[in-house]
């Protein structure tokens, strides 16, 4: 019996890893001898897309970089021969908001350390960089990004502005004498499935920043300062500029969505087809008996091509049964049929107490792995495991 255990993290839990570990524990602890797990950690494209690369034969890279609030932060990037994949959260993320965002904070925090990491990358050689963006702090249209490539903003006077979103109101000229010159030799994917323009009423002030801390007047005044950031960029470097803002996909991650297409050339794709595609999740479905996927909460946001629904896709075509695991399921029976999964388990299940399930999820995933696996080793001649 050979299982691929392909799971995303259980957001506030355990990361995909974790996840995929204690499913394989209690998988064998169910099977007994002569079941093989193999397990393949995934994502989205946004956090976790490092653990997923990874699980997948990359090698995690450390580098010091600018954190969204200037401070020096550590933060990892995988690279494979000459490809590398980078987790903007890592550097520009939410998470490392010492006292989470803020109205000051929406306007402050940059990108620049992104830029910083693509910039190592191309240290170590890579000629392919996948973007993956979410959990962003910054709404700065991507300024840092070029900033931490070599790009300077420059106020009327000439003195050099600082980063974050506010400030491009004040940019007059862009120093491009430094950038790095290796993007132009640099093939660039945006994983996001984020489809908004970065400026409007649904662009990345409006429709993101408030997560991020800003207050309506706050949208408004960095709606009006990435807008005059574009003029400025197009200005500089050619009208495609000013189309980009428009595209789908750049309002991603504040805007870095914008400037990967504009400055890098980047390619759009969803998050979840990128990182199925560099964890070769198909090629490693072939000769499998049966997959187990999941998250942490199994919603309608999973039905719009979240992790689960990526792999449940990918072991339809290779003509593998698909089970699901989760922290909850809100599905319907109909729902989670037509997603394509036989069966869906949920910690829940065995513990009603949610807060219980998030802090005690290691254990609870070991005991659904173990009842899978002794219900596989029941049905393993006539596979009626299918019916679980």
């Amino acid at each position: 019996m050979r299982v691929v255990i392909a799971p995303d993290k259980f957001k506030g839990s355990l990361s995909a890893p974790d996840v995929a570990k204690h499913l394989a524990t209690g998988l064998q602890a169910g099977f007994g001898q002569g079941i093989e797990a193999t397990r393949i950690p995934v994502a989205d494209g946004g956090e976790g897309t490092i653990d997923a690369a990874i699980g997948s034969g990359f090698t995690r890279r450390t580098t010091t970089v600018t954190g969204p609030l200037g401070e020096p932060v550590k933060a990892d990037f995988a690279v494979r021969d000459q490809e590398a994949v980078i987790e903007m959260a890592a550097a520009s993320g939410l998470a490392l908001l010492p006292d989470g965002p803020t109205s000051e904070t929406a306007k402050t925090a940059t990108s620049i350390g992104t830029g910083e990491l693509i910039r190592a990358a191309l240290d170590l050689g890579c000629r392919k960089i996948i973007l993956g963006v979410g959990g962003s702090a910054n709404t700065d249209a991507g300024a840092g990004v070029l900033q931490g490539l070599g790009a300077v903003f420059l106020d009327e006077n000439g003195n050099e502005l600082p980063g974050g979103g506010a400030a491009l109101a004040d940019i007059d000229s862009i120093d491009f004498s430094n950038f790095d010159v290796r993007v132009e030799a640099t093939e660039f994917v945006l994983a996001s499935d984020v489809d908004n323009p970065l400026l409007g009423a649904s662009g990345a002030p409006a429709i993101f920043g408030p997560q991020k801390g800003a207050t309506p007047d706050d949208v408004t005044e960095l709606d009006a300062a990435a807008s005059h950031f574009v003029d400025v960029l197009a200005a500089t470097t050619g009208q495609h500029a000013k189309y980009a803002a428009k595209a789908e996909g750049a309002g991603a991650a504040g805007g870095v969505g914008y400037i990967a297409i504009a400055a890098l050339k980047a390619a759009r794709r969803p998050g979840i087809d990128v990182v199925l595609e560099f964890t070769e999740l198909e090629r490693r479905l072939k000769g499998a008996d049966l997959v187990i996927t999941g998250e942490g909460s199994l919603d309608e946001q999973s039905l719009l091509g979240k992790t689960p629904m990526g792999v449940s896709r990918a072991a339809q075509r290779n003509g593998v049964p698909v089970i699901a695991v989760c922290g909850r399921s809100t599905l319907s029976r109909e729902q989670l049929t037509d997603a394509g999964f036989h069966t869906v388990h949920a910690l829940t299940d065995l513990e009603k107490d949610v807060q219980k399930c998030i802090a005690e999820a290691g254990p609870l995933l070991e005991q659904l792995g173990k009842h899978i696996g002794v219900y596989l080793a029941e049905r393993t001649e006539n596979k009626e495991y299918l019916n679980v």
